[in-house]
């Protein structure tokens, strides 16, 4: 089921914005929050489809999301994962496309 009003239920929403909008190797572990987040699609699809440029969003880098807009630049990102997640594949979407 996909969730319209996903922050509420984010992992992140209680953590300090500078947490998610690092660079370098810290970007790691502003992925770590990511892990096991019950929006974490929601989050990556909005990110994806409105080009958000910086921090990390549904467990993806700046740089890993550009690589994905490349590949699929006219994709509808919700559509794209919520089919996935349907499929049961949705963890292996973003990875695979790295």
């Amino acid at each position: 089921m996909w969730v319209e009003d996903w922050t509420p239920r984010a992992a992140c929403r209680a953590a300090q914005p500078d947490q998610l909008f690092v660079r370098g190797a810290e970007q790691n572990k502003a992925k770590q929050l990511c892990q096991g987040c019950p929006v974490r699609t929601e989050c990556l699809a909005e990110a994806l489809d409105n080009q958000i440029e910086w921090g990390v969003w549904g467990g993806m880098t700046e740089r890993e999301r550009r690589a994905l807009l490349r590949r699929r630049p006219a994709a509808s990102w919700r559509s794209v994962l919520e089919n996935a997640r349907t499929r049961g594949t949705v963890e292996a979407a973003p990875v695979s496309a790295r």
